[in-house]
């Protein structure tokens, strides 16, 4: 996936020129002095001493100062930036943190407010480490500036990193995501736009993600850090059996205080003491509840609703991180409009020129933890109407075999072919031991004709990929309807494969929505390639903030948020 950084663009699970988000100083910190005090002073020096021991600490790759000591995988970089300084400590003049120093500390401490721990950062140690370089100290010692400078060096690095490309590099968690174009070189970086800046906060800015999906679930992530330090309530009451609008139920005043406190509810809306019977107000909250859950949303209180709502808000917030983790790992820019398909959402986005949302549907994924449906993103190329279906050999052997054993003329009653690797049909109606022997073996192949009854419908898009995913039609129609919809066996089924069509085939003269429907239903294939490919993006994202605020949350259908955090948990260095 290397060298497609045009690709790699993003989520649209989203779309559109963004903002950034400007942060205060911590609540724990007094303002830094103004920058222009003492910004064009010297590095601090080091005494021989000083320097021998700056450059052990930098050879060891460890600093037991720090929350995450062992900084190997950053030790290339810290060396590059002190040489460029000549061996002296940036962040330190005169005895004392610049301004400089003291305002990245100010965002350090406050790094949860991006989706992140300060205690990675060091948050909690920095007071301590300030005090030792205070001017109430006659004589601050050189050991502990030398220290609090590679600490500081060492964990903005980090932050830096971490805000721009993410903890963890995709590829470790086999995502078909690729980071290593974004990356900055940190020790040039750190020097010409961070140390020296007259506004720390404005120059660090600029490295996350400006995608306004990412910026919304930022904001989110405020809202749901307070709603979890006032505490989640009393839990529901477990149900045995379905609760219907009109049925009592003796949760109803938990159910009203969650629902406020979540926002489903108007805060103005009440109910008798004692009442318990569920109606009005409360079943339209609970729809509203079970949609933005990814839940059937028909207003009955089932388990799945119950847990879905005793689910903890720290919880709730945790996911936010894991999900602004995986939008750093997004590319900063695109060429085309892409095509973006949120998995846990089961969910597929079209984007015009002008990045606007111009086409949303329903997509079926695949089966989890048989068939999952990879991430990745690659170029869509070319789109053929009335398809065959070639058969992949684990389907042939794994369900069509054992029905021809049963019934020789099984695949030509069901409009399948047996074919070999030129594509000729081979053999009569009848399937022969010997056939079935080839198929086994990989000489001979299974081919569905084209028609109505095909697999992948009357329409398919190629964005050719390691894994053999492509979207499709389908004549399955009746799993669109469902709330959770991974049926396939990986490939990606549309809901309304003529609109997409029309979508990518928008530039290229003559290709009305009559003359798609009229190719789905003609005779043969016909294959049509694109004069510009398009940006396909499988992403996964198991919190989506849509444009009018609303917080969605959805199943870790294929396990990714647990393999990530059980990643992260084990800190730093993370896998590269």
């Amino acid at each position: 996936m290397t060298g497609r950084r045009e690709l790699y663009v993003l989520m649209a699970l989203f779309l559109v020129l963004g903002f950034r988000m400007e942060m205060g100083p911590p609540a724990e910190m007094s303002d830094p002095p103004e920058l222009s005090e003492r910004q064009s002073a010297p590095p601090q020096p080091l005494s021989a001493e000083g320097k021998s021991s700056l450059r052990s600490i930098i050879e060891a790759g460890n600093l037991p100062d720090l929350r995450w000591p062992n900084f190997s995988d950053y030790r290339g970089h810290v060396a590059k930036f002190y040489q460029s300084y000549g061996d002296t400590l940036p962040w330190v003049q005169g005895m004392q943190p610049t301004p400089q120093a003291q305002a990245i500390i100010a965002l350090l401490q406050k790094a949860d407010q991006k989706g992140l721990s300060p205690d990675d950062y060091d948050g909690p140690r920095w007071n301590g480490r300030l005090a030792k370089l205070s001017p109430a100290i006659p004589n601050p010692a050189e050991p502990d500036a030398l220290r609090f400078d590679i600490a500081l060096t060492v964990a903005t690095m980090r932050y830096i990193s971490d805000l721009h490309v993410g903890k963890v590099n995709p590829r470790h968690l086999a995502f078909g995501l690729e980071i290593e174009h974004k990356k900055y070189n940190l020790p040039e970086f750190l020097k010409e736009d961070v140390a020296g800046a007259p506004d720390v906060s404005n120059a660090l800015s600029h490295i996350e993600p400006s995608y306004p999906g990412y910026v919304r679930t930022i904001q989110a992530l405020q809202t749901y850090m307070e709603l979890a330090r006032r505490g989640d309530g009393e839990p529901l009451p477990t149900v045995t059996k379905i609760i219907a609008p009109g049925d009592s139920y003796p949760g109803t005043q938990q159910l009203l205080q969650r629902l406020r406190l979540l926002g489903d509810l108007p805060a103005k809306a009440m109910i008798p003491d004692g009442d318990t019977v569920y109606q009005g107000s409360l079943v339209d909250a609970v729809k509203s509840f079970q949609l933005r859950h990814g839940l059937t949303a028909d207003g009955r209180i089932g388990a799945q609703t119950v847990a879905q709502m005793n689910i903890a808000l720290g919880q709730r917030v945790r996911q936010m991180q894991l999900t602004l983790e995986r939008w750093r790992w997004l590319p900063v820019a695109f060429e085309q409009a892409p095509i973006v398909v949120n998995i846990p959402e089961f969910r597929l986005r079209a984007y015009d020129d002008q990045m606007r949302m111009a086409l949303s549907m329903n997509v079926v994924v695949g089966k989890a933890y048989k068939h999952s449906t990879p991430v990745f993103t690659e170029k869509m190329q070319y789109l053929v109407f009335r398809p065959y279906w070639n058969v992949p050999p684990s389907i042939a052997r794994g369900e069509l075999l054992p029905a021809v054993q049963r019934d020789s003329n099984y695949l030509a009653k069901t409009g399948f072919d047996v074919v070999d690797a030129r594509q000729n049909v081979v053999g009569s109606e009848t399937v022969t031991p010997e056939m079935i022997q080839q198929i086994r073996a990989g000489k001979l192949y299974i081919r569905q004709q084209p028609g109505p009854k095909n697999a992948l419908g009357l329409v398919k898009f190629i964005f050719p990929n390691d894994y053999s995913i492509y979207m499709h039609d389908t004549p399955a129609t009746e799993f669109f309807s469902r709330s959770r919809r991974d049926f396939s066996h990986g490939c990606i089924r549309l809901e309304k494969p003529a609109e997409l069509a029309a979508w990518v085939l928008r530039g290229t003269p003559g290709w009305t929505m009559e003359r798609i429907r009229a190719a789905m239903n003609q005779d043969k294939p016909q294959q049509v390639n694109l004069a510009k490919p398009i940006p396909v993006l499988i992403l996964y994202g198991t919190v989506i903030v849509s444009e009018d605020g609303i917080v969605h949350f959805y199943d870790d259908i294929y396990g990714h948020d647990v393999a990530l955090e059980k990643v992260l948990a084990k800190g730093y260095p993370y896998p590269t």
